[in-house]
């Protein structure tokens, strides 16, 4: 899973703008959570697993991307963020509270999302 996680980083990484891949990696990761909890809450609990995973898998690739020499306390900061968000939907699998969990994680990656989407399109006008 981490292989496929860190292809699907490079893949888009090559096709877009990496902070624009960012964005959209954090869509995905985003996306595989919304389905991973209308699958918890039609009972389809092992479907709602592989889509949790495959959510997990992104952040994972994401944080092993960072480059911690030229993003220093901002990349320890995200590898902090992204490791956090892995183990509270890891922790929440299962729960009665799950899809109330994954709806506040969801919460935290879209302002995670809007942050870099910021960020990228202040740079691109500076360009």
């Amino acid at each position: 899973m981490n292989f496929q996680a860190a292809q699907a980083y490079r893949q888009t990484a090559v096709a877009v703008p990496p902070m624009r891949a960012v964005v959209m990696l954090i869509d995905g990761a985003v996306t595989f959570l919304q389905k991973s909890v209308a699958a918890a809450e039609q009972n389809k609990f092992e479907e709602s697993h592989d889509l949790m995973i495959k959510a997990t898998a992104i952040l994972r690739g994401l944080s092993h991307h960072l480059n911690f020499e030229r993003g220093g306390e901002v990349a320890e900061n995200l590898h902090a963020t992204y490791h956090a968000l892995i183990m509270a939907c890891l922790r929440s699998f299962g729960r009665p509270d799950a899809p109330e969990c994954y709806r506040r994680i969801v919460g935290s990656l879209t302002e995670l999302r809007d942050a870099w989407l910021a960020v990228s399109q202040s740079t691109a006008r500076l360009a």
